[in-house]
């Protein structure tokens, strides 16, 4: 474009040159006029050319790099991220689990080869918060089961099954969808595990129906405290699951067993 208007506004001034130029302006007093009329060219050539040059710049579809207006889809602060965007309710951690209800009654997963037996009830023990004849002392149930704890102390299980072996429980930060666990595959590696704990029938003890099938303890310097599930597996499958929570260190050892049973179904 820059081209074509200067080639034009050449040809205009050179077309010029040639009638002051003819034979017939040859004449003596006239050199000067062609002079003064050479100099008005020459300024009107130059202006013409910078007013060419400065609309090319004004143009407003010239490409440039305008970094004070960046685009609308640009990422910054007020950005949503994926966190926020919806997928919240597929899990949380023990800490953000709002929604969760604290009952003491374990959810039976109704699967067609589930065999009862394999869990008729549950009693749950704690060696930190209550007494044995108050809060460890509740009667092997599926309704009423211990359910809070802190971390740091031991949890015992004592399972009514007519099973020996093939029983876990795993330690799953809390999730609101349940269901997930019909069909999971359990792992180590699982974002949400935080510890896991075989049940086998205490063969060696003298007094195997008062002896703990299993133990375990969430440590306070790699767990938080917060909402967890207790997930209980057969053979690798999911037959139960318990709503329990976890408070820090010596926060419920100075409770009474009244206080406990109240948190237990707040």
């Amino acid at each position: 474009m820059f081209l074509s208007v200067f080639q034009h506004k050449l040809s205009i001034y050179g077309m010029l040159w040639q009638v002051l130029a003819c034979p017939e302006s040859r004449v003596k007093g006239n050199v000067t006029m062609k002079k003064t009329l050479a100099i008005i060219l020459a300024v009107v050539l130059v202006l013409g050319l910078a007013a060419c040059g400065s609309s090319g710049s004004n143009n407003p579809s010239s490409s440039g790099n305008n970094s004070s207006n960046p685009p609308a889809s640009s990422t910054g602060d007020n950005q949503q991220s994926g966190n926020e965007s919806g997928n919240s309710n597929t899990s949380q951690s023990g800490n953000n689990a709002e929604a969760a209800k604290l009952t003491g009654k374990m959810n039976i997963i109704n699967l067609d080869d589930r065999d009862p037996s394999v869990l008729r009830g549950v009693t749950i023990k704690g060696n930190c918060a209550g007494g044995y004849d108050g809060i460890n002392g509740k009667e092997s149930s599926l309704t009423d089961v211990r359910c809070i704890f802190e971390l740091n102390e031991w949890v015992y299980f004592y399972p009514d099954t007519d099973a020996t072996y093939g029983l876990r429980v795993w330690i799953l930060k809390h999730r609101d969808d349940q269901e997930y666990y019909n069909t999971a595959k359990f792992s180590d590696l699982d974002p949400n595990f935080a510890n896991y704990c075989d049940l086998h029938y205490p063969e060696d003890a003298e007094n195997p129906d008062e002896t703990e099938w299993g133990s375990f303890y969430l440590n306070k310097e790699e767990c938080e405290p917060g909402y967890y599930d207790f997930v209980f597996t057969y053979e690798g499958k999911a037959i139960a699951t318990l709503l329990t929570r976890f408070y820090n260190e010596n926060e419920l050892t100075v409770k009474s067993d009244a206080e406990l049973e109240a948190l237990m179904h707040e």
